[in-house]
């Protein structure tokens, strides 16, 4: 385009320049929007690519998360691999009112009798108490075909006086009385890895102390690369004298480098005012963070700032579950990311 200085005239017709101004301003306007909408489009794509990276391993619904006195809220943790409906249920205390609690949460989309026959595909107990195992007992009936796994000391006792045809009918394979063989009975070997029937994952238990000589049992729970660990009841080691916590410790410190533990589930079941000779198998605040303070030594402690913990098996009454939770959140060194899982609600790991 030619134009001729203060003629007015562009190619031998009339211009007008105050269109010629407008038009120039809405070009350049027009072009500031097309690039905001480009750096928008470039920086979702970024952000995508991001949080596909941080997809989560592991799915877990609460049944139970307390540790006493309501019989409708007792240990019991769903754990699957992300995506599937393929459960496992770590301890099982609570079964039926938790799945009740997390249909009416829409946690899950059906009835709560088809969760129980069709997506909890087997149980992990890691000791025989009630509050652990009361669920599985109840429900059992009502249940389809599954495996229940446990290390011989816990199997031995809830075959000798559960699942014995006197106390309840043997919905197994093996012990005493008339075998159902609804359940199969999975004795496992600690510190082996062995596969959990109907789902992807795999399971390894290792011994703990409740009250020595009693044990419990922790379960690291592996999807592909990627672990989760949950303890069932345990005292501190300089209480139990056993030196079994440290032993778990030093066997997941590697997990924690390469960043393939997702998370750990562990219990604390009184506040610090409770004495240690009254503990009877169990932690409290300040006793969790001294063993979270013997990890931290196996490990670069950068590695647990931010680390999710699940504190589970609060014990009644709820002042007491008040003061826990306080007295957790006024002293963590590590700057562990502390989780109160709440009944019938799906976390992500």
């Amino acid at each position: 385009m030619i134009f001729y200085k203060n003629t007015g005239y562009c190619f031998g017709k009339p211009f007008d320049y105050e269109q010629l101004i407008n038009g120039i301003i809405y070009l350049t306007f027009s072009f500031m929007f097309l690039q905001r909408i480009c750096v928008g489009i470039i920086f979702c794509l970024i952000q995508t690519t991001s949080m596909v990276g941080q997809t989560s391993s592991f799915e877990v619904v609460p049944l139970g998360v307390k540790g006493g006195n309501d019989e409708s809220n007792l240990s019991s943790y769903l754990v699957a691999a992300t995506g599937s409906k393929q459960y496992v249920a770590l301890d099982a205390g609570t079964i039926q009112a938790g799945l009740d609690k997390a249909v009416q949460q829409k946690t899950f989309a059906v009835p709560a009798i088809q969760a129980l026959r069709k997506y909890i595909k087997g149980y992990c107990i890691s000791h025989a108490h009630l509050d652990h195992v009361s669920g599985l007992i109840i429900n059992s009936p009502a249940d389809s075909n599954k495996t229940v796994y446990a290390i011989q000391s816990c199997m031995s006792l809830m075959q000798q006086h559960y699942f014995n045809d006197k106390t309840w009918a043997n919905f197994g394979d093996q012990g005493i009385g008339n075998f159902l063989k609804k359940y199969h009975f999975e004795t496992l070997v600690p510190n082996q890895e062995i596969a959990l029937q109907g789902t992807s994952m795999f399971v390894t238990p290792f011994v703990l102390s409740h009250v020595h000589p009693y044990e419990s049992t922790a379960f690291l729970v592996r999807n592909g690369d990627a672990s989760l660990l949950y303890l069932g009841d345990t005292g501190p080691d300089a209480v139990e004298q056993g030196g079994r916590l440290l032993a778990l410790w030093r066997a997941v410190a590697p997990l924690i480098q390469t960043q393939k533990l997702k998370g750990i589930f562990i219990e604390v079941s009184f506040p610090n005012e409770q004495p240690d000779k009254f503990l009877f198998g169990h932690l409290t605040p300040r006793w969790l963070m001294q063993e979270m303070q013997v990890l931290a030594s196996l490990v670069e402690e950068k590695s647990l700032k931010g680390f999710p913990v699940v504190i589970t098996h609060q014990k009644p009454p709820v002042a007491n579950e008040k003061k826990i939770v306080a007295q957790l959140k006024a002293y963590n060194p590590l700057g562990l990311r502390l989780i109160f899982p709440q009944q019938g609600k799906r976390l992500e790991f």
